[in-house]
């Protein structure tokens, strides 16, 4: 005969399993957003039965609706260090089926990120046993390692401008040239230990 410890025990595994299963049937869109502070993941369940909005940003609890009579519309949340807003629209495409985009600053996903790759240069390098990702704003000229604005200091050299700052005991740097063609702008290279980094294209 099993003890009222084990039966609680039991029904507490029920209940977990249950809620995870209901997760897993909810669960309707999944979008990465790639940020200067880095990649984060978004969830979306959508229970057509019960009404229920659930958003998960890299597996925390943003945003819980129980019971929503209205099936369609919008949930709006933040992302990230910087608070960027981002927008769930749910659109009814025919009887029972739904479809769901993600917005970012109030562009589709894929706008975003296009226009993210003009603004910004990414690069992904190995130091020490770890991976860092290395993310500079053009606009602001700041510089973001592995989510952390990190501490720069710029200087002016014959040819442009250097953005220094260091990994550990690695020196780094940010070379920004002028290409010579204005559609080109500037070109922005990174330099590790007196070694050129390649750009990851995200």
């Amino acid at each position: 005969m099993a003890s009222q410890d084990e039966i609680a025990l039991f029904e507490d595994e029920i209940r977990s399993c249950s809620s995870q299963f209901e997760k897993m049937t909810d669960l309707v869109a999944v979008w990465d957003v790639a940020l200067s502070d880095g990649v984060h993941k978004i969830e979306f369940e959508h229970g057509t039965t019960s009404g229920k909005r659930v958003v998960y940003v890299d597996g925390k609890e943003e945003v819980r609706r129980e019971w929503m009579f209205k099936l369609v519309g919008k949930e709006t949340f933040s992302v990230g260090a910087a608070k960027t807003k981002a927008t769930i629209n749910i659109d009814a495409v025919s009887g029972f089926a739904y479809e769901y985009t993600l917005e970012i600053d109030g562009k589709s996903l894929k706008k975003y990120m296009e226009n993210r790759s003009k603004t910004t240069n990414t690069w992904i390098l190995h130091l020490d046993g770890m991976d860092f990702r290395i993310v500079l704003e053009k606009d602001t000229m700041d510089v973001w390692c592995n989510g952390k604005k990190m501490e720069t200091a710029g200087e002016f050299v014959d040819d442009g401008t250097e953005t220094h700052f260091s990994i550990g005991n690695h020196e780094c740097y940010i070379k920004a040239v002028s290409s010579g063609k204005r559609r080109e702008g500037i070109i922005h290279t990174l330099i590790v230990d007196d070694k050129e980094i390649a750009e990851t294209l995200e």
